[in-house]
């Protein structure tokens, strides 16, 4: 005998019905994760050219946001001396309401995402808005992208602070990267080693697994435990997918990727020491002709540079255990080419050419967003020097005569570029 539907059964079987699965499809993709709102955004990443996935500290969560399609456009340096007007108009508040806290490039579009905190009255809002090389500003409305959301288990407890008034919750993501259909995320727990890589399937599923992170650190001369990693990258060193990763004060570390199991403590081997106070801004990997290299951009020092080779040939060494010889010799193990890329609040991937960096302007305040190109690791129009006088003659064996050609011109100034055509 078959069984007869109820009323509020039929009333299922139509539209609704359909809403209820797709419903439960959606939460099944989130890992049972209520999908937002967003209540913070910090730091950000793509998957894909139409998928960007932000951390909300305050949600506990980590959302997936589907964009629309962008179209592609030809790649153009930024040259953008103020966006802090531009987007605090977009976003109708005033700048000095705005705090900038991560960029990312979306893949193939020359538009640079960035994630803020707005202060609106006692309230402190998430935002989202991409930026083009013309200074366009469009805003992201976060409580309408279709979006996915994983929760992020055991975060540091709410009354937990640092220096009495920066939360710990808010180092609950300190990095994210996006690698051959896993997230990878970098960050603080409530556990007794509170270093933390989450490491989550894509699409969100449930998937998921914690491992704990200590390392030696040659400034300080111990073990840590506590300290999470500040940015990071992977690459494959010798044929062996690796997470590279610095913390501050700054120790370089490299933890193969099969070790990165559910509830395992794990060593990470420090392959350098490459200064004490500063901080990891950002970290990329590109490859500008000269072969794979990663590059640090930090708070209080010059960039490091280094090429993958370098760094595969310190990880198979026994890594470091003994302190530096403070300060005269404040370096250890792999050496790092300084270049001069400091100032940097945010660093981002532009495109095969250019990195793009967000800055303060030292004078006015106002945040910057220009590329920098890669292999010349600077900007000319930072400084003035003798080429830069009106009555200099290059002459003819000029190294850099090139150079200037090229990045006058990357940086707006054609009419200069073109005193230093041959």
């Amino acid at each position: 005998m078959t069984a007869m539907a109820s009323p509020s059964t039929k009333r299922l079987c139509a539209p609704r019905l359909k809403s209820v699965v797709l419903a439960m499809s959606l939460g099944a993709v989130a890992g049972m994760a209520s999908a937002g709102p967003v209540r913070s955004v910090g730091s950000i990443t793509f998957a894909d050219a139409n998928t960007a996935i932000v951390a909300d500290w305050v949600g506990g969560e980590i959302h997936a946001l589907q964009l629309a399609p962008a179209t592609s456009v030809a790649a153009q340096p930024f040259r953008l001396k103020n966006i802090s007007s531009p987007v605090a108009q977009a976003l109708h508040v005033q700048p000095d309401a705005l705090r900038f806290e991560d960029m990312a490039f979306r893949p193939g579009t020359e538009l640079a995402y960035i994630t803020l905190s707005v202060q609106r009255g006692k309230a402190s809002v998430p935002a989202l808005v991409s930026v083009d090389s013309s200074g366009k500003v469009a805003v992201i409305n976060l409580a309408k992208a279709p979006q996915t959301s994983v929760a992020i288990k055991q975060r540091p407890a709410a009354d937990q602070k640092f220096w009495n008034d920066i939360p710990a919750a808010s180092y609950t993501v300190t990095d994210m990267v996006f690698n051959a259909g896993k997230l990878y995320v970098a960050g603080l727990s409530n556990a007794s080693f509170a270093s933390t890589l989450r490491v989550y399937d894509f699409p969100f599923n449930g998937a998921s697994t914690t491992t704990s992170i200590e390392m030696y650190h040659a400034v300080h001369n111990q073990v840590e435990t506590r300290a999470p990693i500040r940015k990071m990258t992977i690459a494959t060193l010798d044929g062996e997918p690796t997470l590279i990763a610095a913390y501050t004060c700054t120790p370089l570390v490299t933890v193969a990727l099969k070790d990165l199991k559910d509830g395992a403590h794990i060593v990470g081997k420090t392959i350098a020491e490459l200064g004490w106070g500063s901080a990891p801004v950002d970290m990329v990997t590109f490859d500008a002709g000269q072969g794979p290299m990663v590059l640090l951009t930090n708070s209080h020092k010059s960039a490091d540079l280094m090429t993958l080779e370098s760094i595969a040939a310190a990880s198979k060494q026994p890594g470091l255990s003994t302190p530096i010889k403070w300060p005269s010799e404040p370096y250890l193990g792999l050496k790092a080419i300084p270049v001069p890329i400091s100032g940097i609040a945010k660093l981002g991937n532009q495109n095969k050419d250019f990195l793009g960096a967000l800055r303060r302007d030292e004078a006015t305040g106002h945040m910057e967003l220009v590329s920098i190109r890669k292999g010349a690791f600077l900007r000319v129009s930072d400084f003035i020097n003798e080429y830069d006088f009106a009555d200099f003659t290059y002459l003819p064996t000029d190294y850099f005569r090139g150079v200037h050609q090229v990045l006058r011109t990357d940086e707006g100034y054609p009419e200069l570029a073109a005193r230093a055509k041959p």
